[in-house]
Formats: C-alpha cells, sequence, structure tokens
C-alpha cells in the first residue's frame, strides 16, 4: 500500500481534529506543525514539528526534504503570512494544497457590530471617552492598545501577556476556550465591560462572547478577516477530509475543484 506523507499546518481545534481524523488512515502518514507560539499547546495525538519554517522557500526546502505529497493549512483564519507562505511553497513544489476555511460569523438581529480591517483601526474605534474594553485578540496583538491608554482592559488570553501592557488600568485572565455564553454573560456582568474587541475567528468555541454582548446590548468590535490565498479549500473537517479521499485515491485537484468559503 502507498503511504502518502501529509503535512497539515495548524494551530486551530480543527487541525488537531483532521490529523487525528487522517493518522487512523493506514494509508496516510501525517505530520502537524504548529508554530510555537503557545507555551503549553494541547496534545495533539500524532507527530508534530514547532516553530517556523524560514518563509515560502524554507517551507519548500523541508516539503522536498521530507517526501510530503500534499500540504494542508489548516491555520488560524487571521494567520495570512503563513497561509501565503503555504500557497507559494506549494507553487514551488508542484505539490498540492487544500485549505480549512472555517466560515466566520455573521452579525444577526441584536447585534452591535462595528467592524474594522485591523487591530489599528480596533483601537481607533474605542474613541475618545474612557471605556471599559474586553480584549479577546491573542497576546499577540494586545501591545496596538497601548497607543489608548485611557481605557480600562480587561485582556484574555491562553499565555500570559509580556510585557504587559504599559497603560495605568488593565487587567488579565489566563484561560483556554471553549468558552459558553452563560459563563461568558456573567463575565461580562461583573467587569461592567462595555464594549467587546474580537476577531471574526468563526466556530463555536469562542462564539459564547459574541452572543452574551448581544444578549447584554455590548457593543463588538469585530476586526475582520484578511485575505487569504485562492486554493482548493473546504468549511469542515468532514469536507476536507473527503478532498484528501480524492487525493489519495489519484484524482487530480485542479483549479475547477469547488473553492470554500
Amino acid at each position: 500500500m502507498i503511504t502518502h506523507r501529509i503535512l497539515i499546518l495548524g494551530g486551530t481545534t480543527e487541525a488537531r481534529q483532521l490529523a487525528g481524523k487522517l493518522a487512523t488512515r493506514a494509508d496516510c502518514a501525517v505530520m502537524l506543525s504548529l508554530a510555537g507560539r503557545t507555551e503549553s499547546p494541547v496534545a495533539q495525538g500524532v507527530p508534530v514539528r514547532s516553530g517556523g519554517f524560514g518563509g515560502a522557500d524554507g517551507l519548500a526546502v523541508y516539503l522536498r526534504e521530507t517526501g510530503t505529497d500534499l500540504l494542508i493549512d489548516a491555520t488560524h483564519p487571521y494567520a495570512a503570512r503563513i497561509s501565503a507562505n503555504a500557497a507559494q511553497a506549494a507553487r514551488l513544489t508542484g505539490l498540492p494544497i487544500l485549505a480549512l476555511h472555517r466560515p466566520g460569523w455573521e452579525p444577526v438581529d441584536g447585534d452591535r457590530w462595528t467592524e474594522v480591517d485591523t487591530v489599528g483601526a480596533a483601537v481607533r474605534a474605542l474613541g475618545p471617552v474612557p471605556r471599559r474594553v474586553f480584549l479577546a485578540l491573542g497576546r499577540q496583538e494586545v501591545a496596538a492598545f497601548e497607543a489608548a491608554p485611557r481605557h480600562h482592559y480587561l485582556i484574555r488570553s491562553v499565555d500570559p501577556v509580556e510585557p504587559k501592557l504599559s497603560v495605568p488600568d488593565a487587567s488579565y485572565l489566563l484561560a483556554r476556550g471553549p468558552f459558553h455564553e452563560p459563563d461568558e454573560r456573567t463575565l461580562l456582568r461583573e467587569k461592567r465591560i462595555e464594549v467587546v474587541v474580537s476577531k471574526n475567528s468563526g466556530g463555536g468555541a469562542t462564539y459564547g462572547k459574541i452572543a452574551a454582548a448581544r444578549a447584554l446590548g455590548i457593543e463588538v468590535i469585530m476586526v475582520r478577516r484578511p485575505d487569504l490565498p485562492d486554493v482548493p479549500s473546504a468549511g469542515t473537517i468532514d469536507e476536507l477530509s473527503a478532498m484528501v479521499d480524492h487525493f489519495v485515491a489519484g484524482h487530480f485537484l485542479g483549479p475547477d475543484t469547488e473553492r470554500g468559503v
């Protein structure tokens, strides 16, 4: 039996789940790559490498040296640079590439969204009047809010924010999702939050804060997703797994393949 070597670029819950699903196949050998930004990542259940590759050229070298047959981009929807490097490495090596593009959230009745294109724009959207702000962005982005020191910030992250923000009033909460709406509603009430700043990550694991903000009438400043490379993609693990089935069966994944969202 031919073994197909698959490299999954991960960092999402779906990447871990996909890796576990494919690892049960006798015809696939899966390697999961993590960026290494999380200090204590969840156990993955498959071989894992950690750290960057050195851009698209470095990833291309790795793909050739390891005899990889298929590259899967299952990184976070906001990991635009990694996704661009993956698409370029696939072009350089001639390897097929698939992507998992988790559908984003859509506003519904009762939501008070202010949509912006960047984290910097989110800082400006807070306005001149001091507000109690819940930052649910991840620790890499929160430093931008030092430009607006008049606000009180509640910052939630998986790992500690180091160095802490140079602002007069900030508190920190270490937690790992999923986060459920009732708990998020309690948090927003107890901390007297007036505005939530979030990325449009999609999925159910972190949607609780969005639903809670809606229920409490709290504004959400939503950072839109960046543009991602146009490669064959799917919105769910099952859909992507079916695309892998086609690859393993020898079917060409060409430009007529349906593109995901």
